[in-house]
């Protein structure tokens, strides 16, 4: 257990962030038209392709990738600051936000050097947005369990394979252009872990079907995807046959690990703490906002410390569950709290922006648990690294 918690000590950014810092406040502050909190409070949910690429210019997308791939050949922390200063601007970034944070790192790492040559210059560039295929309708957070299956086929004489199933919750997959799959390449289901593989599915290829899902807010961020007999190329699988669980396991350090799993509830926090100040009744709340500023900057320290981990090059995938579980929390006591302070003073001028951005938070806090893992699944994890199971 010491050794899991002595991973979250005292944490901060190395001190050339701070320019950098100023550098994105800039940026932002020049190129962010202005947007009511209700909007800005969608940021990483919130689709928009000419804003990637305007970053993009700045070679601000893909920032940890290699200077030969077209990245910034930036570090961890660097990327820290960059998503930390979007999220608080709410800044709309789903466009590039997976090929950014995972899907680039993963094709580095486990790709081919003609798959780098291929993909990482698009992602850098904003020209290739991706999707994560894990979830299916019978496996839910249950990754070992999927069941959509790539087998071996011939296309026009070259080795292939052939894709069949469906995955759902999948942000995005009606903007993007690529999917990163999780399927069974060998086995059975319950062969669980052994026998998957990771492909990069092309999804204007034949055979594909994306539904969109829309959601209490109204939005469609979530799509379910149909894979019907759909023809990939030998050069669509990422790493080695059958290593798809271990892969997808570094992945998910990246997804779980970064300070959206900490700021998805942070232009509401902001706009309501913008009104108090207007409120004669402020003072009412001061041990509350207190309170959410200190769990904020415990939080911030612990993904500091993970990013660290990164940084050097490790896979911390149960501190990286740890952050992503009681971020989870943290997010969500946001627009509760929030709602009950508004009811709490029924008399108090209506500020309609503020009724706008909190009834959507609320309406979409539910999924933070879901997404990058249930908390059944974290918790599971973190109880196995405690040596607690």
């Amino acid at each position: 257990m010491n050794n899991l918690l002595s991973a979250f000590r005292l944490a901060t950014l190395p001190a050339e962030t701070n320019s950098f810092r100023a550098e994105v406040k800039a940026f932002l502050k020049s190129s962010l038209e202005p947007a009511p909190a209700d909007i800005r409070a969608r940021s990483w949910m919130g689709f928009n392709a000419a804003f990637s690429k305007k970053l993009a210019a700045r070679g601000w997308v893909g920032v940890t990738l290699p200077a030969q791939y077209g990245g910034a050949s930036l570090d961890a922390f660097s990327r820290f600051v960059l998503v930390e200063e979007l999220l608080a601007a709410g800044a709309p970034v789903s466009a590039h936000w997976i090929a950014d944070r995972q899907s680039g790192p993963l094709i580095l790492k486990f790709g081919t050097e003609a798959q780098r040559q291929f993909y990482l210059p698009k992602i850098c560039a904003a020209e290739a947005f991706f999707c994560i295929g894990m979830s299916e309708p019978n496996a839910g957070s249950d990754l070992a369990s999927v069941g959509t299956r790539a087998t071996r086929c011939q296309i026009d004489g070259s080795s292939g394979w052939r894709l069949n199933g469906r995955k759902i919750w999948t942000t995005n997959a009606q903007h993007c252009h690529y999917m990163i799959a999780l399927v069974r390449s060998s086995g059975e289901p319950q062969d669980r872990q052994q026998g998957l593989s990771q492909f990069i599915v092309d999804l204007a290829l034949p055979g594909v079907t994306v539904r969109p899902i829309r959601d209490l807010a109204g939005d469609a961020h979530f799509s379910e995807v149909f894979f019907d007999n759909v023809l990939l190329a030998d050069d669509a699988l990422i790493g080695n046959e059958g290593s798809g669980w271990a892969q997808v396991n570094a992945e998910l350090a990246f997804e779980r690990s970064g300070p959206e799993r900490v700021y998805s509830s942070i232009v509401l926090l902001e706009h309501w703490i913008t009104c108090l100040r207007r409120s004669p009744h402020a003072s009412a709340h001061a041990a509350t906002i207190g309170r959410f500023a200190t769990h904020l900057a415990t939080l911030r320290n612990m993904s500091i410390a993970v990013t660290a981990k990164l940084v050097n090059g490790e896979s911390p995938l149960v501190e990286a569950a740890l952050v992503k579980d009681i971020g989870t929390e943290f997010e969500q006591s946001i627009p509760a709290v929030i709602e009950a302070a508004i009811a709490m003073d029924p008399d108090a001028p209506v500020d309609a922006e503020l009724y706008r951005a909190v009834a959507y938070v609320s309406q979409v806090a539910p999924t933070y648990s879901l997404r990058g893992g249930t908390r059944e699944i974290l918790r599971g994890m973190i109880a196995r690294g405690l040596g607690l199971r």
